[in-house]
């Protein structure tokens, strides 16, 4: 890695309302619950992860006007760089997550994240020396515009970017074949099962993710408690087994799996290693509640 500035992370920003009952729903009553209010966002998650493993990181999202100083902070004590952009007329975007023992539930709102515009992104690739950009960014027609320019200027530039399809719900809003075409040529991906038999057009996992080689260099997919598959072009898919822990909360676990993966890339790990230092990370998260490291 050259240079002061390594890694750049584009993605959503969001406030997370964790809500883990304490017993059985009651219906149509009260359920006792713990409920906590966490930054999220799978793009700054993903930041503050990286950066958590030593990786020089600069994160570009947006949020309300009113929360940038907030978010931009709790980036900050993360280690991130972060550059937020103030959205005047829509709020930051929040996701109420409902936590189950082996499952978990989002209700979400983008908000301000829909509407992430050109001049809220990088303007150069100086010393940058990858790019990331979370799925969620694409999916909205507005921010989409706005992504899809930056790739294009990545490839320009020769600059190697990773995604993460981030949303198998939004994959198929968006269709399949768009998001294939606008994420050509990334050196990393980063799907969970199902948006990999999605994207892969195919029921099996391995014969998926086989095929989405053809527009990637490196297919790592995320399969939570089975641990990972890796499969590079040309290559034999090899199965990660997981990480040992006792699961509290998965939410932020593939953000942390991408940012396990990508820092061992980094460091010239092969795609096997860098596999297995993903599920160590994603290890880390599922043992607490929250999508980020302890220390944001």
């Amino acid at each position: 890695m050259g240079g002061a500035l390594s890694v750049v992370v584009v993605g959503d920003v969001m406030d997370d309302v964790l809500v883990r009952p304490r017993g059985p729903t009651a219906l149509g009553s009260d359920t006792e619950s713990e409920i906590r209010r966490r930054p999220g966002g799978s793009g700054a998650n993903q930041a503050a992860w990286l950066a958590s493993l030593g990786v020089p990181v600069r994160f570009y999202g947006r949020v309300g006007t009113a929360d940038v100083v907030r978010h931009s902070d709790a980036l900050g004590r993360s280690g991130v760089d972060a550059r937020l952009g103030g959205d005047p007329d829509e709020p930051t975007g929040t996701i109420v997550v409902l936590v189950e023992p082996t499952e978990r539930h989002m209700f979400t709102d983008r908000a301000a994240n829909r509407r992430l515009a050109r001049e809220d992104l990088p303007r150069s690739f100086d010393g940058v020396d990858h790019l990331h950009v979370s799925g969620y960014a694409l999916f909205d027609p507005r921010s989409r515009v706005a992504v899809a320019d930056l790739l294009r200027a990545a490839r320009a530039a020769s600059v190697s970017f990773s995604v993460d399809p981030s949303s198998e719900s939004y994959l198929r809003e968006m269709g399949p074949s768009e998001f294939l075409r606008l994420t050509a040529g990334a050196a990393l991906a980063f799907p969970n099962a199902a948006e990999a038999t999605l994207l892969g057009g195919s029921p099996d996992v391995e014969s998926a993710a086989v095929a989405l080689t053809e527009r990637y260099d490196t297919v790592a997919v995320k399969l939570g408690a089975q641990g990972a598959l890796v499969v590079s072009r040309g290559a034999r898919p090899v199965q990660v087994p997981p990480s040992s822990a006792d699961v509290v909360d998965t939410t932020g676990a593939g953000d942390a799996f991408f940012a396990g993966y990508l820092a061992g890339h980094l460091r010239g790990l092969g795609p096997v290693e860098a596999g297995r230092a993903a599920v160590v990370a994603a290890g880390r998260a599922v043992v607490q509640l929250g999508g980020r490291p302890p220390a944001a």
